[in-house]
């Protein structure tokens, strides 16, 4: 997608997937009146080894600022998550979760718990192993879906109704989003026949 949008000669991705900083874009929720949810850096990670803290921190700062909106932030980087935690301002309208394609993974969902973020949720996509074991406590939401596109690696049901069922024993809001696959529209998002759009309770607060 980033070199999609290089070619087509979109400014902010002028370097293609390399890092950049926008330092332009940080008071953008500023200037939008209309509350809105907002997914934070969705073709990046805020917490990249490169990202300087100052820029963060920056961040925060206008999330805490302009706080009619709804912010979800999303991470692979829960190392620096964790470390950086106790000197951000966590509002409650800030929503932190971190990424776990499989098992060799889970170790960020103990990192993300170790945070201030008010809401905390998993990312469980592109779901590519079972996760038959999830220390679901003090977990607010759990997100699944499949890879899609060229190449998409395979998702077995199985794995799916699994997490679904130990959200159901936590009490723990499940979202399925897509079966995914190479043409993710037919495959739909159905699971045992209904489809599942459940969110936190944070969520029924009025933007």
């Amino acid at each position: 997608m980033a070199l999609r949008l290089q070619a087509m000669g979109q400014p902010n991705y002028a370097r293609g997937f390399d890092l950049s900083l926008h330092e332009n874009a940080l008071e953008l929720p500023l200037k939008w009146k209309k509350p809105q949810t907002i997914f934070v850096n969705s073709m990046s990670d805020l917490f990249h080894k490169a990202v300087p803290v100052e820029f963060i921190l920056r961040a925060f700062e206008v999330m805490c600022r302009a706080d009619w909106h709804r912010y979800q932030v999303l991470t692979k980087r829960s190392e620096r998550l964790v470390e950086l935690s106790p000197i951000l301002p966590w509002g409650p309208h800030i929503w932190m979760g971190v990424s776990v394609e499989n098992q060799s993974y889970k170790f960020r969902i103990d990192h993300l718990r170790q945070t201030r973020a008010r809401v905390k949720f998993l990312s469980l996509e592109p779901l590519v192993g079972p996760l038959p074991t999830l220390n679901l406590e003090d977990i607010d939401w759990a997100i699944v879906g499949g890879e899609s596109g060229p190449g998409a690696r395979p998702m077995d049901p199985a794995w799916v109704s699994e997490i679904r069922d130990q959200c159901l024993r936590a009490n723990v809001p499940f979202f399925f989003k897509q079966w995914g696959g190479t043409r993710k529209k037919k495959s739909g998002r159905e699971l045992d026949g209904r489809t599942w759009d459940e969110m936190p309770a944070a969520a029924a607060v009025a933007l």
